[in-house]
This record gives structure tokens, C-alpha cells and sequence, in this order.
């Protein structure tokens, strides 16, 4: 697949949240989707996105949004994530990464001057018809919503 751009359907989705449910991306037709793409449960930039976005999440819902979060943790890690800091949206658990492979956020990271392989922290906004109309690739972590919202 090549790399998505906006315009283009977004791929389907078929993978487990924390709760073993199994999310598909099909199913959120006439709603619009915030799928957020994310390195690591517990992590300093990735708690700040997911509270960011759970101190925001009635205005989420009110636009009609359905938040989504991605990364290749498991669901057990994902469910301690959303205990720790009540996180009101779902985590999927994409340990085998089909789902961050389809979207195209594997990539070559730097981290404290070490370059190294690693989930690119992207957001697709979806609309109601299972269109991309956003990517966000330089996410502001505090600020997050406000950048998907604006």
C-alpha cells in the first residue's frame, strides 16, 4: 500500500481493543473518527496526548467523533493505561502492527541523538464515509484536540 494522503479511503480496521472486543473501522459509518496513532501506554508524550484528548472528550462527542487510539502495546497495558488515567475511548492493540503497517506510521525515529524504528505519532481524521480529510504528523501533545478541532 502506498502512503495515505487525504482523499484517499482509510483502511479498514479488525483489531482487539483492551477489552478483547474486536474494533472495525466499518462498523463507524455516519460517524466521524479521530484515529490516533501513538508509540507507548505510560509514556510522558503519550499520557499528555491521551489526557489532552479525555479533558476534551465531551466536546469530541458532541461533534459527533468517535476517538480511537492505536499503538503495538498489549491489551493488558492498554487496560492499565485507561485505569491509571480514565481514559474514556478505546485502545487498540495492534501487537502483530497490521493496522500501524496499513496506515503507513512505521518509520525511522530519533530519540536523545539514537535513531531508531518505532510507531511515527500520527493522527487520521476520518469522515462520516470512511474518508481521510486530515493527517496530523506533527502532533502537539498538550494540545491536541485543539489541533484536530481547529
Amino acid at each position: 500500500m502506498g502512503e495515505l494522503k487525504i482523499g484517499d479511503q482509510a483502511p479498514d480496521i479488525s483489531c482487539e481493543d483492551q477489552e478483547g472486543d474486536i474494533f472495525n473501522l466499518s462498523e463507524q459509518r455516519g460517524k466521524k473518527v479521530v484515529l490516533f496513532f501513538y508509540p507507548k501506554d505510560n509514556t510522558e508524550g503519550c499520557t499528555k496526548e491521551a489526557c489532552n484528548l479525555r479533558d476534551n472528550y465531551a466536546e469530541f462527542q458532541r461533534l459527533n467523533y468517535v476517538l480511537i487510539g492505536v499503538s503495538a502495546d498489549s491489551k493488558r497495558k492498554h487496560q492499565n493505561f485507561i485505569n491509571k488515567y480514565q481514559l474514556p475511548f478505546p485502545l487498540l492493540a495492534d501487537t502483530d502492527k497490521k493496522v500501524i503497517m496499513d496506515y503507513g506510521v512505521w518509520g525511522w525515529k530519533k530519540f536523545m541523538g539514537r535513531e531508531f524504528e518505532g510507531i511515527l505519532r500520527t493522527t487520521f481524521i476520518i469522515n462520516e464515509n470512511g474518508i481521510i480529510t486530515d493527517i496530523i504528523e506533527k502532533v502537539n501533545t498538550k494540545e491536541h484536540s485543539a489541533q484536530i478541532l481547529n
